[in-house]
């Protein structure tokens, strides 16, 4: 197939860009140069989209304005890039005889969602309350996919949920339940360019939890107990470490559709994290390390 991947220099991008290369032609769209990147501009400019989309089968939509862009770039910037550039994108697929485009969201846009002091079971059936104009924009750009979704575009909406750098034993505790590793977000993307004949579907990416719904009741004051019985291997090392598992979860995303429609299975859970920590990967940041909280 031949693929055109927006956002192909950051982070995610760049992980799709690895699952894909090998296997299909690749073109990479983003404004700033990267090795995996053959085209350097803004994405949102209709000219360029019509002619990178010639020839493509599909399109992978992951370049936007993120969390850490809310309050030193406008609104308006917002909705430009991240709602009024993913129209364009999907204007030009049609208009290139694109079959396919997969979108990379986000589960930050459940926000308002997630109750406090309760831990609330996530799934793509939970009502999204996004609290900042990034997630506002973003479940906006979802909705204008699937108002253009039909028989000459078929179109897949990935939440995926963390994935960045975050402190050893925060990351390991997320990947329980609110966290996933990158190269299967990755993976997942690549799963949803062939799935189903479906014209609009929309999935939840995260890693496989112990939990189950019924947890729920006393994750939100008890967590350390219910980790303790459903992932003692993780509570056995955060024993070893001198680490206190956390005393409260507030959330569990589900992605049991994504595991079924798509075929998909995430690979890399808590064990991978400690792994990666221990031998000084960037992809995890020393414990008690003290991160920007705008990512949240």
């Amino acid at each position: 197939m031949r693929i055109v991947l927006t956002g192909s220099s950051g982070r995610v991008g760049r992980a799709i860009f690895s699952a894909l290369a090998g296997k299909h032609d690749v073109v990479g769209i983003d404004r700033s140069p990267f090795s995996t990147t053959h085209l350097v501009a803004d994405f949102a400019n209709e000219t360029l989209l019509r002619s990178a989309f010639e020839g493509a089968d599909a399109v992978i939509h992951v370049a936007a304005l993120h969390a850490p862009h809310v309050g030193s770039i406008p609104d308006e910037e917002f909705r430009r890039v991240n709602v009024g550039g993913t129209r364009l994108v999907a204007e030009a697929a049609i208009a290139a005889g694109v079959k396919r485009l997969v979108f990379t969201s986000t589960t930050a846009l459940y926000g308002y969602a997630v109750s406090p002091a309760s831990c609330t079971w996530i799934d793509e059936d939970t009502p999204a309350q996004p609290k900042s104009i990034y997630y506002r924009t973003k479940l906006e750009a979802e909705r204008v996919l699937e108002e253009m979704a039909g028989p000459e575009l078929a179109v897949r909406v990935l939440r995926m949920s963390r994935s960045f750098p975050e402190p050893g034993e925060v990351m390991a505790a997320y990947r329980l339940h609110r966290g996933v590793d990158v190269r299967d977000v990755a993976d997942a993307h690549l799963s949803a360019l062939t799935n189903g004949d479906a014209q609009f579907r929309r999935y939840i990416v995260s890693a496989a939890t112990p939990f189950t719904k019924a947890d729920c009741k006393y994750l939100a004051t008890d967590a350390a107990s219910i980790i303790t019985l459903r992932a003692p291997t993780l509570a056995a090392e955060f024993t070893r470490r001198g680490w206190s598992l956390p005393a409260s979860i507030d959330r569990i995303y589900h992605s049991a559709r994504a595991e079924n429609e798509l075929e998909w299975h995430p690979r890399f859970g808590f064990d991978e994290v400690l792994a990666q920590m221990d031998r000084s990967s960037l992809e995890v940041l020393p414990p008690g390390s003290d991160i920007s909280r705008k990512s949240e």
